[in-house]
């Protein structure tokens, strides 16, 4: 069943009186009295004037009347309308809201309610007002504790929707500093919810958390060093456990098959991490979370995203998410080269899965002069744009990457990946367009191993490639 369901259609006698314009919000067909009423009967179903024993209250206050749930799904509907959303905030709702919050039990009702509130909080006045309600936003923080996903859900989106607000987001950035609860409740959420929809949204939440403020990263980060009262200290401050990393890998797992966004959002909070030194010590300190991590990441490149049979074009669906992983994958390799888990075998399908990205990338930005895209109006050039803005990222980080791979091939692998196709003289011509001529030494010291394997194709890449001629 819907948890929104489409209002019921006004009574004739209602329809004639919105008609009548008296009584309408603003430029709608709304009318004032019957929202008054429905806002009166809310407040009556959480101040119950009746005789009931207190069981029978407490159990009548877990369910929701069926026609006051039609009745406030409604005004939950008609609350995305702005005149709607401000008529409410004139008549104080969002207190209404908040004595609901405070005291009612039922799940519904709690997930309506904070429903209405994200809804109002889209338009900037009404956000700025609720936001700066210290009352309020302490029990719509408080509803992050709540064990009903549906309420969680609709408590993300506010937080989000506020967090993306410029004039307010830093006042909620603070609110959940100052409550490390909230910490525990989203790390328990990310490791142990099935719901996709809410996983995505609490991960939006932490995303755009750790992209605001890094201080609060940071601390979040420390939050989740945990040390065993068994373990003597020198063992815990050389392998510290922490609790972020595992809980957002555990979270993208349950979302990689059905929300291809979501796993979106989940590795760029990786790649948030890595861009603090606490934050790659989180992923690759302790040797369990940096296996699950490379081995994840590591899956999704060389198994999942831009595979050999794949169009080109799909890299411009999967341009960020996999700059995001090849960003976090670079990390890892650069600190912990000494893993096991980090095998050099490794290596040959991660320089694959990079050079068809780069190839991929070649192909993504060319543009025939005749194409309908050549064609179009401003709005999408400016779309244009934005995409070869993230082509480039997603390039320049797949060449660094590249770079730091090449930098410890063998012998031994060079010879390998020319006998499986991976080191192929079109795969070295992509790598070397590409690497050339930032990383020159690099392609430099590739060249010498590669002459000790394959002196002719040494020969045919410096001739293709004079500036990489190695330097006697």
């Amino acid at each position: 069943m819907d948890r929104n369901p489409s209002p019921p259609p006004p009574s004739r006698d209602q329809a004639e009186e919105e008609a009548a314009g008296g009584d309408c919000i603003g430029s709608t067909v709304y009318s004032k009295h019957w929202l008054f009423g429905v806002l009166s009967g809310l407040i009556q179903t959480v101040n119950p004037e009746s005789t009931k024993s207190n069981s029978d209250d407490e159990e009548q206050q877990m369910e929701l009347d069926e026609e006051m749930e039609n009745e406030i799904c409604r005004v939950w509907d008609m609350s995305m309308d702005e005149d709607v959303a401000l008529f409410l905030q004139e008549f104080k709702a969002p207190d209404i809201f908040m004595g609901v919050l405070a005291k009612s039990r039922c799940p519904r009702l709690r997930e309506i309610c904070v429903g209405i509130l994200g809804n109002m909080a889209c338009f900037q006045e009404i956000c700025v007002s609720i936001s700066s309600d210290k009352n309020l936003g302490q029990v719509l923080l408080h509803c992050l504790y709540d064990s009903d996903p549906p309420t969680l859900l609709e408590t993300s989106r506010l937080l989000l929707t506020c967090l993306s607000q410029t004039e307010v987001a830093s006042v909620w950035v603070e609110r959940i500093r100052e409550h490390p609860a909230i910490y525990d409740s989203i790390c328990f959420i990310m490791s142990s919810s099935t719901n996709v929809d809410l996983l995505v949204k609490v991960g939006e939440v932490v995303d755009k958390l750790f992209d605001l403020d890094e201080k609060l990263m940071l601390e979040w980060i420390r939050n989740g060093a945990v040390q065993p009262l068994d373990q003597p200290q020198e063992e815990s401050e050389e392998q510290p456990a922490f609790r972020i990393v595992p809980c957002v890998l555990e979270a993208a797992k349950q979302v990689r098959s059905e929300n291809p966004e979501g796993l979106d959002v989940y590795m760029h909070i990786l790649q948030l991490l890595t861009t603090v030194d606490d934050g790659i010590q989180a992923i690759v300190q302790c040797p369990d979370t940096g296996k699950d991590t490379w081995n994840l990441l590591f899956d999704l490149v060389c198994h999942e995203f831009c595979q050999s049979d794949d169009p080109p074009i799909i890299l411009q669906e999967q341009k960020t998410v996999l700059a995001s992983i090849f960003s976090v994958l670079s990390a890892i390799y650069a600190s912990q080269a000494e893993q096991e888990y980090l095998k050099i075998e490794k290596d040959l399908p991660l320089i694959d899965s990079l050079i068809r990205v780069l190839q991929n990338t070649e192909h993504c930005q060319k543009k025939p002069e005749d194409s309908a895209e050549s064609r179009t109006g401003e709005t999408k050039k400016s779309d244009l744009t934005q995409d070869d803005f993230h082509l480039k990222i997603l390039k320049d980080i797949s060449c660094e990457f590249l770079s730091i791979i090449f930098q410890v091939l063998t012998k031994e692998t060079v010879a390998q990946g020319l006998k499986e196709g991976q080191l192929s003289k079109q795969k070295c011509s992509c790598a070397f367009q590409n690497l050339l001529p930032f990383y020159s030494p690099v392609v430099e010291d590739f060249l010498r191993v590669l002459r000790e394997v394959d002196e002719t194709l040494a020969d045919d890449l410096e001739e293709a490639f004079p500036s990489s001629k190695v330097h006697t």
